[in-house]
């Protein structure tokens, strides 16, 4: 592919068959002069994928796939293990090391190679360092992976005018509108504009806003948070 000093398309063997028609319909002179901006040049010669999503060349993620990352990073980060909570540890290449492991009501598992391991207390990020320096003796360069695979200790709180007020344990990350779904809704007397999610970090409390009706109509949707364990939805 190459480009005269004006940014313009002049020629190359792997134009798609779109391409080739048009430039046969246009004539060569008209399609040799064709503007094409530098970025749409790169994205024809290296194709899409997800390295080039910050060029532009691939398409956004969904809205689903993002929330469904978000609330991936919420367990990384945030979510602390405790007993009867099912992870999954993997090793790549390693497949004799795939394990699907309850946590034990001390707390710990038993993995491969390197026993008991603590996992109560500790978040998915925190478990997979600590099994990943263990596993450096016996393993070259272990690439670990933990996975949630059911959480019995997230627990959020939906309270005021709701029809079933309530703790919830949830098996996964839920948003404030799963949440208010499993507390069967808003009643009629509610305030659906007031809504608000009570959050402590450290000995710090936020207060986040929610509006069900504008996020009802698509609007706002930054305001559907991820509830992180111990966060409460107040309804007014």
């Amino acid at each position: 592919m190459l480009l005269n000093g004006n940014n313009e398309f002049l020629f190359h063997k792997n134009i798609p068959a779109s391409m080739r028609q048009n430039q046969k319909r246009l004539g060569k002179d008209e399609w040799a002069g064709f503007q094409f901006s530098p970025l749409l040049v790169l994205c024809l010669i290296l194709g899409t994928g997800p390295g080039l999503w910050a060029l532009g060349c691939a398409p956004r993620l969904s809205a689903t796939v993002e929330a469904q990352a978000a609330a991936a990073q919420v367990v990384e980060d945030k979510y602390q293990l405790g007993p009867e909570d099912a992870i999954e540890i993997s090793v790549w290449k390693e497949p004799e090391l795939t394990k699907q492991i309850v946590v034990r009501p001390d707390g710990k598992i038993s993995y491969p190679l390197i026993g008991e391991v603590q996992a109560a207390g500790k978040t998915v990020k925190e478990l997979r360092e600590e099994i990943s320096k263990r596993l450096e003796k016996f393993v070259t360069d272990a690439q670990v992976t933990v996975l949630l695979l059911k959480a019995q200790h997230y627990k959020i709180y939906v309270v005021g005018k709701v029809n079933k007020p309530g703790e919830f344990v949830v098996g996964r990350p839920a948003n404030v509108m799963q949440a208010l779904a499993m507390a069967g809704g808003l009643t009629p007397f509610a305030s659906p504009s007031r809504i608000v999610i009570l959050r402590r970090s450290g000995d710090t409390e936020q207060t986040l806003p929610f509006d069900y009706k504008a996020v009802s109509r698509g609007q706002f949707l930054e305001q559907n948070v991820t509830l992180l364990p111990g966060d409460v939805v107040v309804v007014p």
